[in-house]
């Protein structure tokens, strides 16, 4: 199995590191990939990756954080090239829901992101939120440029996942799916390719079902897969294999 998106950064994870990922390796975890949200996110990212072999890191700026932290390509780039074990770029998008940042800041940070990601031949990690349009839109944009995108913790309409689909992207699924009220977003999953998903925590939030109520965290990874198993009709142990397989593939 592997969490392809966690924050390891945040708290209870940061300061209980060591306790966290011993419990990710006994449930069988072979990778994480802990994301960066802001300029501070990134500079504790640098440590986390150092902690364990089998934990790689992000470098980009939430859309939540476009108009505190505002970067250029440069910055996304230099940083990538620097870290062995940085991996991938985001996460970066657009979320419409809150008024966390201005619109327009969160475009031009998303496409200097997609820009970064486009010259490191790295993949693209998107967070899209009431931005089904504007994020189909500048991403199609840069169909010709073969970027490697990856709907993180996807919650988007079908609709939106077949336009997506036309931009060969990549989605993954998040605890959200095992919520008793997703029944379209797991309709959505059963309509997906097996071979385009991943699957991921994003902890310390979005606990699965049964652990609701707790702070999330990358060993109860397992929960989601066993969901998506069910929605899929697919074995289990196989499909650990085909969402590794992916996200290896993807992070090549």
């Amino acid at each position: 199995m592997i969490d392809s998106h966690c924050h390891l950064d945040h708290e209870p994870l940061f300061s209980n590191i060591n306790e966290v990922i011993n419990r990710s390796k006994k449930i069988g975890l072979k990778k994480i990939l802990t994301i960066s949200t802001s300029k501070k996110s990134f500079d504790n990212i640098k440590k986390i990756i150092e902690v364990d072999k089998i934990i790689y890191g992000t470098i980009g700026i939430h859309p939540h954080e476009s108009s505190k932290d505002k970067i250029n390509s440069n910055y996304l780039i230099d940083n990538a090239i620097k870290y062995k074990k940085i991996i991938g770029v985001g996460e970066t998008g657009l979320d419409f829901y809150y008024d966390n940042s201005k619109k327009n800041d969160q475009i031009e940070s998303f496409i200097k992101h997609i820009e970064a990601s486009i010259t490191l031949k790295y993949p693209l990690i998107v967070h899209s939120r009431n931005a089904e349009k504007e994020t189909f839109d500048i991403l199609n944009d840069y169909k010709s440029r073969n970027i490697k995108i990856l709907m993180h913790c996807f919650t988007g309409s079908k609709e939106f996942a077949k336009k997506m689909m036309n931009l060969n992207a990549y989605f993954s699924a998040s605890g959200i799916i095992t919520f008793k009220n997703s029944l379209d977003l797991q309709e959505t999953f059963k309509f997906i390719d097996k071979n385009k998903i991943l699957i991921e925590t994003d902890s310390p939030f979005l606990a699965p079902i049964p652990m609701r109520g707790k702070k999330n965290e990358p060993s109860f990874i397992k929960y989601t897969l066993e969901k998506l198993s069910d929605l899929k009709s697919i074995d289990f142990n196989e499909l650990e294999q085909i969402t590794s397989n992916n996200f290896n593939n993807l992070f090549s």
